[in-house]
């Protein structure tokens, strides 16, 4: 079998991982969103090194409310760690989670989150909220902000420039 080229480019950006790393790939996520028509937010999950979930929002596609890049890969990593426990992983995701991603994250045990650009309407990682690192709750997780940010932020401008664009050509 041969393998495909993204498989092999992902082996080699694997190689040597950061932080970037990772994000590129939740970039990639959220460019494919954009294909799609969905708003361009992408993830992934990191489990020793490995990525165990990638994906992207679906709400249009699924016509499903929690279908947010993040609850698809919580999910996936689910699946591929046989368990709903997700220690020691690491979540890689190109806006800052909602509340409900947010407690989603808290409720799988997620050990890190990792994010791009902040959402000051409904971020709940630092921003508007801070469900991530409440005391209060029965789970912590640790936060990094701004990886790649300035990308993210472009991507999710350019997608809503050209979504205004067109419903203003469409009226």
């Amino acid at each position: 079998m041969i393998p495909n080229v993204e498989t092999v480019v992902d082996d080699l950006i694997l190689a040597k991982p950061t932080d970037e790393t990772f994000m590129r790939l939740a970039l990639r996520e959220a460019e494919r969103a954009a294909l799609e028509d969905e708003v361009p937010i992408g993830a992934v999950l990191v489990h020793a090194g490995r990525v165990i979930g990638r994906g992207h929002n679906q709400r249009e596609t699924l016509r499903d409310p929690t279908a947010h890049a993040e609850m698809i890969v919580l999910t996936q990593g689910a699946a591929a760690l046989d368990a709903w426990r997700l220690i020691d992983t690491t979540l890689y995701v190109t806006l800052e989670p909602c509340p409900m991603c947010a407690g989603a994250l808290v409720a799988a045990r997620v050990t890190r989150l990792v994010f791009g650009a902040m959402d000051p309407k409904a971020g709940a990682c630092g921003t508007l909220f801070d469900l991530a690192r409440d005391p209060r709750l029965n789970h912590r997780i640790e936060v990094v902000s701004g990886v790649l940010a300035n990308e993210s932020t472009a991507l999710l401008q350019e997608f809503f420039r050209t979504k205004r664009g067109r419903e203003s050509r469409d009226e």
